[in-house]
Order: C-alpha cells, then structure tokens, then sequence
C-alpha cells in the first residue's frame, strides 16, 4: 500500500475545487492507498467519513501570503508525522524543503500568460499585477524545487517547459459521467424562473464566476451582433454568477462588464443565474442550446467536458487547450474576436434548428476523461518517485493520526 498526502490547501474555487471534489472520492474506495489531506474546515465536512482519507488539523488561512508561509513552515512536520511517501502539492505551489518525494500539481496558466498582464494595465490593476509578478517567481521556482511536475493538459506542459526548461509530465484531469449526472434534485425556483423563457429563444451558457482571463466581455459584445443576424429570434446569454461587487472570488472588479452590459443595451439579454450547485449544474446544461466561452488562457476547462458530456455544441476562443479537449466537437473563433464569435454561434444555431447538429462527437469525446484513470497515472508516478528518489529526506517515518 502506498500513503500518499495531498495538499489541497490552495482551492478556494473553480479548477482547484472540481479537482478535489472529484479525485478525493475515487481515491477513498481504492484500498491500495492510504491517503492524508490538508483542505480547509469548510471543505473538509464535505469529504468526512470517506475511508482511507485522514485529514490533517490545519487552521483556516485567509490569504494567498499567508497560506504559503504556513505551507512552508509548518507543512513538512504534518507531512513527517503522517508517515506519507510522497506529497502531492495541488495548489501550484510545492515545498521548498520537502520531507518526501514531490509532485507538484501546475493549473494556473495566468503565471505564463502575456495577455492576462496586457489587460491588467489596461484596467489599471496594477496592484494585481504586482501581485501576480510575485506569484509567478514562487510558481517558476517551485516547478525547481518539486520532484516532478503535473499539468493537466499538452498544451499547459508545452507551455511549462517553455517557460521553466524543466520536464513536465501530462495526466489530463478526468470526468465522472455517473457522479455529474445523479443528482435530480429540481434546480432551486430562482434558477428555474430564470431559464424559463419562449420556445424560440436562443439559450447560450458561459459557466464560470466573473474573472478576467474568461474574457466576458467579448462575449457581451457579441450578444447585439447575434440579434441583428438571427432576425428577431431572441438571444439570452446565462451566466452562473453574478456581476456585482464582492459576490465574485479573488479580487476582480465586475464594474466594467456591468457598465458594458448597460453600454451595449443588452440587460435583458444577460442572465445572471447566480452560483449553482455543482452536483445540480447538469440541468442548467441540458436547458442551454450552445455553450460558450472566449477565454484568452486555460489549462484545461472542466465546463468544456461537462458541455460535451451534456450534448451541447461549443463555440470556444481558439485556444490550443480548448483544441485539444475538444478536437472536432467544438466550434473556434479568434479570442477577441466577437464578430467571429457572434458568426459561429449563429451557424450553430440554425443548424441545431435544423436538427443538422449532431450531438455525438462530443459525447464521445468527454469520454476520453476520466478521473480513475487520472489517479491512476497519479499513483504510478508516486510509485517511481518512490524507487527513484533518495530515501526520505530528513525524519524517520512515523504513522498515527493528527
């Protein structure tokens, strides 16, 4: 049996919850591993009583600073007295000094991307900038100080290396078709009273709380463009969050894409469904016609499997990442383009009116994902790591609880 301890401390949303809300149940029912788990209080009643998971005592850390300080200083004594193998760094972030052997888990393609500090200086976030700047040398070098460096996708690793000279390894995340799809509990009435509309209307989603880099706002701007060529067949746009201030995580300030809504005159056009749980989101896809995104970097992007999972077309910004998660089951426009995108999505739109659209490329293709098979390949890299790192760094191995 191997014992492994995943640091999971760094998911505060999106990517860095789907991943451990969908690999911490998979790794409890399989019995040839024993597994440690530092996640925060809150998370963590959502994963108690799950077997072979024990969770280490670690207090609530608010911040990006301080999470990091903690993990560096206090992380590798948890990590010795769990008795793990090997650690797994989840958060982006590794151990300077690990105990153990290290795999780092890389998923922020906002470290190497030169898009995402162009458009910061053009809102004047220069603080996030600064900011970002700093997160980017301790990502940079923690791809130095881990054993071996995971990336989701082809794309992301060619990236890494590019960026790091450094070996990364690709294990796709995964999907789980049975666990996405079980939950057929109704929607809550607020939600439901929102996708309510005319037969005839046109329902395109963007799943995502409000950032920067998911590039909203060319998807706004192609919203008027859409219902001058669909002549006069209605256009609603549902996002799953909302653009207010402070209801967003991280510290993106929604007050542009709301003024650009009311600029374009478009308010009725965007709905703004809220957060949805994630085991209920399967009923907002299968209430959309076509999924859409126009984000300008990516390292893998659940929404696109779950879309394709869910039998909706996608119109998705030409991405290398969105490429390779999609391959033929997806439209691709240019990433700023919003007339290219108002285009592909109205070609789409008449030929799933026209029952042209088949449906079955994308369900097969999200078919290519999966989360035991991820774990998998996870686990058999530990095991390397195990035969082919030194012996444990520094401490003897002890077991017990925390």
């Amino acid at each position: 049996m191997i014992h492994l301890f995943l640091n999971g401390l760094g998911a505060s949303a999106g990517g860095g919850l789907t991943y451990l809300r969908n690999v911490l149940p998979h790794l409890s029912r399989r019995g040839d591993v024993r597994a440690a788990v530092a996640i925060g209080a809150a998370l963590r009643s959502e994963f108690e009583g799950l077997p072979n998971l024990e969770f280490a005592d670690v207090p609530d850390i608010a911040g990006a600073a301080r999470r990091f300080w903690f993990e560096q200083r206090q992380l590798p004594a948890l990590v010795r007295k769990s008795g793990a193998q090997v650690l797994i760094s989840a958060g982006n972030f590794a151990l300077r000094k690990s105990p153990v052997p290290q795999i780092l888990l890389s998923r922020n393609s906002l470290y190497t991307s030169a898009d995402f500090y162009r458009d910061l200086c053009s809102r004047g976030e220069y603080a996030m900038w600064l900011d970002t700047r700093a997160k980017t040398a301790l990502a940079k070098r923690s791809v130095f100080w881990a054993d071996c460096t995971v990336a989701p996708s082809q794309a992301f690793a060619a990236e890494l290396r590019r960026w790091t000279g450094r070996r990364v390894i690709v294990i796709h995340h995964g999907f789980d078709h049975e666990a996405f799809f079980r939950d057929q509990s109704p929607l809550p009435e607020s939600v439901q009273h929102k996708l309510q509309g005319g037969e005839d209307y046109l329902r395109l989603l963007f799943v995502s709380h409000y950032n920067y880099y998911r590039n909203f706002e060319t998807l706004f701007r192609a919203i008027p463009l859409l219902r001058q060529r669909l002549q006069g067949r209605k256009v609603r746009l549902f996002l799953t969050c909302r653009l207010r201030e402070g209801e967003n995580p991280g510290a993106y300030s929604t007050k542009r894409a709301a003024a650009l809504i009311e600029q374009l005159g478009i308010r009725d056009e965007i709905v703004e469904l809220g957060a949805v749980p994630y085991e209920l989101l399967h009923q907002v896809y299968r209430a959309c016609d076509i999924y859409v995104t126009a984000a300008y970097t990516e390292t893998f992007a659940h929404p696109l499997v779950e879309a394709m999972a869910s039998g909706l077309p996608i119109v998705a910004s030409d991405l290398a990442v969105h490429r390779e998660v999609c391959r033929d089951a997806a439209r691709y426009c240019r990433t700023f383009d919003h007339e290219a995108l108002a285009q592909c999505v109205k070609t789409l739109a008449e030929a799933k009116k026209g029952a042209s659209m088949p449906l079955q490329p994308g369900k097969q293709q999200a078919l290519e994902f999966s989360w035991p098979a991820h774990l998998q390949k996870m686990i058999d890299q530990a095991k390397q790591l195990i035969v082919h790192t030194p012996a444990l760094r520094d401490a003897p191995e002890t077991h017990g609880h925390y």
